[in-house]
């Protein structure tokens, strides 16, 4: 169904020599400083590439370099890949999957279908992480970056991926599959959270992608409700709603469901994560300029980063209780659509004076936040969202602004963002952008009184406003982080799926 199901295969062979693998490319991983590598049973591919390594000019085998050598005529292979690890004592896993990535498009521009991983040339090295991480971490780092959206193209040649197979050559592999079988889970649902923020907005609509949620998540024994917008209307969303009013696409609700407690029928306060679905932003009558407004399909990444989480701790059988809501709507200008100076009412019972409707994103958290209260009570809720343009001018596109109440909260993010990868920064809450939200006729106001500064707090102090006192709470700003323009090792242009693996990561780390 979509094009995270087109990864590579994978499988292992345990012998120690590899010279007839049935693969086209051999890969051997490098480091930094090292100067033979030893092909089990080939003598004379470990003397040319013991050649190479001394005289190889620029490759001095750190991290992501890499170094094509033509295999000799009497080799089971065409060629060899040397790909940079970097100093063996420094190397982590991080260094080893961006290693990887960075690889990747030697690797494809070679354009053979099957490739060998020779991990035994590893097992006398003094490394800091074992072979089987390595081993693993490698592997994930080239699926990473083999992704590519292409399910709207017709052309055969736009289709083809490159690698088709991949074989891990491992004496003992057994710890090496193990991990490989976890990380690849959780890189299957991130690939599926880039699927969905790729897809264009006329291939995901609200309904559609409530289908596309159940779909995929119901048959790995995920609980999910969808709710539509007679049943919102019902429930007195009328924060949500006010968006969706402009659309002829009526919205949809999402609630997804993991109970991985051993004993299911223990009361235990789940984990509740909140995403963001605006499947395509126009502005509304605060209409957006028409230059760019194109990468408006991005509005719904906290809801794909929501939803490739639950697929993940799905895959992975995590001993976690979470649950997770996203609120799917569209935001367009019509004769029926919100306008600046309404006034609505919320699902919590406050009153919201819109000043504009393009920050339209908070409205709807701010019913979903509400509705998951009160249904489930949550331990803990993170929200995830592209709610700001001010959060890319404050940290770019490298950092994901998180705002918390909890300082336990965020130190576990912290760590959890260390260990994945996917950075977070700690952005400021307090009094002053509480008090910039103030409305002189309603609870509240969707726009700070100084519109231009501090946006993203006065955002982040908006949706406080809807968690209960008491409760741990965190709010990521993902404008910066869901998609990208330039790619980077591990992630093309587009969607990046950006927030699965760190809160899998955290839920891992503390729950489960």
């Amino acid at each position: 169904m979509t094009d995270s199901s087109s990864l590579f295969k994978t499988d292992f062979i345990t012998d120690a020599k590899v010279q007839k693998p049935g693969s086209d490319i051999c890969i051997l991983p490098v480091f930094e400083g090292q100067s033979k590598i030893s092909v089990a049973g080939d003598e004379t591919s470990s003397t040319l590439l013991g050649h190479h390594l001394k005289n190889g000019g620029a490759f001095k085998g750190k991290a992501g370099q890499t170094l094509v050598v033509s295999a000799p005529v009497e080799s089971a292979f065409k060629v060899y890949l040397l790909i940079g690890m970097g100093e063996a004592k420094k190397l982590d896993e991080l260094i080893t999957e961006t290693a990887a990535g960075k690889s990747w498009s030697a690797l494809k521009a070679l354009g053979h279908k099957t490739a060998c991983l020779d991990l035994n040339v590893l097992e006398s090295k003094d490394t800091a992480l074992p072979v089987s991480k390595i081993g693993a971490h490698l592997v994930n780092g080239l699926m990473l970056a083999s992704y590519d959206f292409t399910k709207y193209k017709t052309g055969k040649d736009d289709k083809d991926s490159g690698l088709k197979s991949l074989t891990i050559a491992l004496r003992e592999d057994k710890d090496c599959k193990k991990l490989l079988a976890r990380l690849k889970g959780t890189t299957e649902a991130a690939l599926f959270a880039r699927d969905l923020v790729n897809t264009p907005p006329n291939y995901l609509l609200p309904d559609m992608y409530a289908k596309q949620i159940k779909e995929r998540l119901k048959p790995l024994g995920v609980k999910v409700t969808v709710l539509d917008e007679k049943k919102l209307l019902k429930m007195g969303m009328g924060a949500l709603m006010a968006v969706a009013q402009g659309s002829d696409n009526p919205p949809r609700v999402a609630i997804m469901e993991w109970n991985g407690n051993s004993d299911k029928k223990k009361t235990s306060k789940p984990l509740a994560f909140v995403g963001k679905g605006v499947t395509f932003d126009t502005g509304g009558i605060s209409l957006k300029p028409g230059a760019g407004m194109e990468d408006m399909k991005l509005d719904m990444g906290g809801s794909a980063a929501v939803v490739g989480l639950m697929e993940s701790l799905a895959k992975r059988k995590a001993k976690a209780h979470v649950v997770g809501i996203v609120g799917l709507v569209e935001n367009m200008p019509d004769g029926k659509a919100y306008r600046p100076a309404d006034v609505v009412t919320s699902l919590s019972g406050k009153t919201i004076e819109v000043l504009n409707t393009d920050a339209e994103g908070r409205l709807v958290l701010a019913d979903c936040l509400t509705h998951i209260q009160r249904e489930f009570d949550p331990s803990l809720i993170v929200d995830l969202a592209t709610l700001t343009g001010a959060m890319m001018v404050a940290l770019g596109f490298e950092y994901c602004g998180t705002f918390s109440n909890d300082d336990e909260l965020w130190r576990k993010l912290e760590k959890a963002s260390d260990l994945s990868g996917e950075k977070l920064w700690r952005m400021p809450l307090g009094e002053a952008y509480t008090k910039e939200m103030d409305s002189p006729i309603a609870d509240i106001k969707n726009l700070g009184t100084q519109s231009r500064f501090a946006g993203a707090c006065t955002a982040a102090a908006f949706l406080e406003a809807f968690v209960d006192k008491g409760r741990a709470w965190a709010h990521m700003d993902v404008a910066g982080t869901a998609w990208i323009k330039s790619p980077k090792p591990t992630a093309t242009k587009g969607g990046t799926g950006f927030g699965v693996r760190v809160l899998d990561t955290f839920v891992e780390e503390n729950y489960g």
